[in-house]
């Protein structure tokens, strides 16, 4: 596969992430309707926590399994340790500093959807960053039919993170779609980019650190979607539709494992 046929296929796989959007813009909603929306999303954001710390976490695994046998050296499993734990560090911890500062400016106590929104895209755009470089260093390295199976499971993928993006939109201001696009842009856009990048060269470091970036800022994202949803003073609804949320996120990765993806 030439690099270009790369950068196309993961740009298309990053694309998909427009599909759950204009969810977003949904509006005369019941108080019930809302919290089932973003407690659903919150589901999926909760998938792809696990998802992306056992991405994570599997190269630090595999670092000390070669320490341990005397095929790699420990100063490798610790670097690649420091940055799991740094990453996931920075990543929560910048975007509530972040945060903080936007609430004081507006004297607001509290994450707006919009705020939900922006920090739901960042996080799902450094984990799109990661989906890239898998597509770019298969492609690379002559797999091609296993990069084109990376691409159709990132794009399905995708497809839910918008509606994940978007969830929380339902209870705020009418976006526009411009502002939606820009969303689109932050959490779709780096899928192309990894694909640029992991085409050129692979690394377990960078990948390490992009994913706990990512999983850092969607702990942010869970913990305020949660807020939100105790707001809605619906709590039986909330719960059903996270596990909702959480089952269909499972079953589509179950289905993506089922065709070798």
């Amino acid at each position: 596969m030439t690099f270009e046929q790369a950068v196309i296929l993961s740009a298309i796989a990053g694309l998909t992430i427009f599909l759950g959007l204009p969810v977003g813009r949904i509006r005369g909603l019941s108080t019930r309707a809302q919290a089932l929306l973003t407690a659903g999303a919150g589901g999926v954001i909760l998938f792809l926590l696990w998802d992306i710390l056992s991405q994570a976490v599997a190269p630090v695994e595999r670092a000390l399994e070669a320490a341990k046998g005397g095929e790699g050296s420990v100063g490798d499993f610790a670097l690649n340790a420091l940055a799991f734990a740094l990453s996931i560090a920075v990543g929560l911890l910048s975007i509530v500093w972040l945060t903080q500062r936007i609430r004081r400016s507006n004297a607001a106590t509290a994450a707006t959807p919009r705020q939900i929104a922006i920090g739901t895209a960042i996080g799902l755009g450094l984990h799109n960053f990661s989906e890239g470089l898998a597509v770019g260093q298969s492609a690379a390295t002559g797999e091609t039919a296993f990069a084109l199976i990376l691409v159709i499971g990132f794009a399905l993928h995708n497809a839910t993170e918008g509606f994940g993006i978007a969830a929380p939109l339902t209870a705020g201001e009418l976006p526009t779609w411009g502002f939606l696009a820009v969303l689109g842009i932050i959490g779709g856009g780096p899928t192309f980019l990894g694909g640029v990048v992991g085409y050129s060269f692979t690394s377990d470091l960078l990948s390490i650190v992009f994913l706990g970036l990512a999983a850092g800022a969607l702990i942010y994202v869970f913990n305020e979607m949660m807020a939100v949803c105790r707001k809605f003073s619906e709590p039986m609804a909330a719960s059903v539709a996270l596990l909702a949320g959480l089952f269909v996120a499972f079953a589509t990765d179950f289905v993506l494992v089922g065709v070798g993806a």
